[in-house]
């Protein structure tokens, strides 16, 4: 089977951005006062419809998979022994204006448009989005306590990186930060969590407020 990749004529279509997305979180330490943290938008839409198998009209359409690269990645059939991870979550535009990915995404991917003449079968453009992708196999950062993935959840620990900011590390002392703090709930407001709650996350969606403890 044919695989489709973006790799010298589409140049950097895809760019990894689970680092980025990790990113900081805000952090308040409990009892110190000020403003909540600020909302983030709440995850809704619908994913790009697709093909589960074979190359439709949509490059890592959901269900469809990828192998794992650099700067610029391939999309392989699943049953490849170069799939590495399966899109479960497709989004036009950006990441920033569009639905939060599933909670347990382990990374993101980010899709360039591109035009029907500049494709690499040049039968139709690709449009801007992002993937939500998942590995196939273990590791999986994005689950609870998993040290990574985009989003910060119940059961993420994290670590105090300076600048009133933390980082997601794995519970398990893993990582190359020692967890400091472990997510135990996720509320709409502070006056929510815990009475022993320690430290408050800002997470992203409905329920904006994590509660953390010490570990």
């Amino acid at each position: 089977m044919r695989e489709r990749c973006s790799v010298g004529v589409v140049r950097t279509l895809l760019v990894l951005l689970a680092a980025l997305l990790t990113g900081c979180q805000a952090l308040s330490p409990s009892g110190s006062g000020g403003d909540e943290p600020s909302r983030a938008p709440e995850g809704s839409g619908r994913a790009t419809s697709t093909q589960p198998s074979g190359y439709g009209a949509v490059f890592l359409a959901v269900d469809e998979c990828s192998s794992f690269g650099t700067t610029s990645f391939t999309e392989v059939p699943c049953t490849s022994e170069r799939a590495a991870a399966r899109v479960i979550a497709r989004y036009d535009g950006k990441v920033g204006d569009g639905p939060l990915c599933p909670a347990t995404t382990d990374f993101v991917l980010h899709i360039s448009r591109q035009s029907a003449s500049s494709d690499e079968d040049g039968d139709g453009s690709v449009p801007q989005g992002y993937a939500c992708m998942r590995n196939l196999e273990p590791p999986h950062p994005g689950d609870p306590g998993g040290g990574g993935g985009p989003r910060t959840i119940v059961g993420d620990c994290v670590y105090g990186s300076g600048s009133g900011q933390v980082r997601e590390t794995a519970c398990d002392g893993s990582g190359k930060n020692q967890p400091q703090y472990k997510v135990v709930k996720a509320v709409a407001k502070r006056a929510q969590c815990p009475a022993d709650t320690a430290l408050y996350v800002q997470l992203k969606g409905g329920r904006k407020v994590g509660c953390a403890r010490p570990v």
